[in-house]
């Protein structure tokens, strides 16, 4: 994968499926997808990854608060199968309001939790067996939890961004999933952290997958307007707040790509130049439907050339 899409959840089933095919078709590589309290994120990447053959999926983000590593693995495993392989796996440690508010449970000491997550959780999808016992959670297999076709292993990805965040995942992930870490975040923060971690526990070096917004239009003004009220949501979160500020931004629209082919194809430029192995792009549909065909046919041209 060098570049897909997130697509929205607000559309039916099929309506997914339909669009995953014409981002296929465009020539992107990848398909992502939410998890928030609608869809479940691992059934609809099953479903598009069999239904649209070739084409990766992934889910962005499913937090660890209110899961448990073996229903994650079933999940997980079953949706590799689905896909023949093409799954992909992200993990968060999502967010004090919406964990408390939704599933009752208090957010605490989310870094331990999400380490006993990973470290229960990878044996289960290479082996299809575990065995940990630790302060948040415990997770064994008195049956086996291997799930057939589900080849090769899942490979695990967090949506890390902190410093301690990044540790553990270059220790025990596979990868990271940056959202709206600009390109001076992403070059003198996080590549930097996670791959030093990853080093020092003797694992290949991560993948950064950064999740960018962005849009191609000849209305970059009024997509910009669009996208400065739709991305406000992700400013009520300290996480995002600081990287949006180590990213030299004041707002999260800031860190939007919006405009025409040659900006956009330029921004994309500077997250890989800051390190970034893949990048997927969000928000497509903030403008028209022909600006999201416009920035879906740059992007399966950018992942070609």
């Amino acid at each position: 994968m060098t570049i897909g899409a997130a697509l929205p959840l607000h559309n039916g089933i099929d309506a997914t499926v339909q669009l995953a095919r014409e981002a296929h078709e465009a020539g992107l590589r990848s398909a992502w997808f939410g998890q928030t309290f609608t869809y479940d994120s691992p059934s609809l990447a099953a479903i598009v990854g069999r239904e649209v053959p070739g084409l990766h999926v992934g889910t962005a983000a499913i937090p660890v608060f209110g899961r448990h590593p073996l229903v994650v693995s079933s999940q997980a495993q079953t949706a590799q199968a689905a896909a023949a392989g093409r799954y992909h796996l992200g993990l968060a440690l999502g967010t004090k309001q919406l964990t408390e508010a939704g599933f009752g449970i208090p957010h605490d000491r989310p870094i331990r939790l999400l380490r006993e997550f990973l470290t229960a959780l990878r044996p289960l999808l290479e082996t299809g067996s575990t065995d940990f016992r630790g302060e948040l959670l415990s997770a064994g297999t008195p049956l086996p939890a291997a799930v057939p076709g589900a080849e090769p292993p899942v490979p695990v990805l967090v949506a890390a961004m902190g410093p301690q965040a990044l540790r553990v995942s270059g220790e025990l992930a596979d990868g990271i999933l940056p959202h709206l870490a600009g390109p001076r975040a992403l070059a003198e923060h996080i590549v930097p952290a996670v791959n030093a971690a990853a080093e020092a526990a003797g694992r290949p070096a991560p993948r950064i997958v950064a999740f960018v917004p962005g849009v191609v239009t000849a209305d970059a003004d009024a997509v910009l307007r669009t996208a400065t009220d739709s991305l406000a949501f992700y400013e009520r979160f300290p996480s995002y707040q600081r990287v949006i500020e180590l990213s030299g931004a004041t707002r999260a629209a800031d860190l939007a790509l919006i405009g025409d082919e040659e900006t956009v194809a330029a921004g994309v430029r500077r997250y890989r130049e800051a390190g970034a192995t893949e990048v997927v792009f969000t928000a497509t549909d903030l403008g028209s439907e022909a600006d999201r065909h416009r920035t879906w046919k740059l992007l399966g041209e950018l992942a070609t050339g």
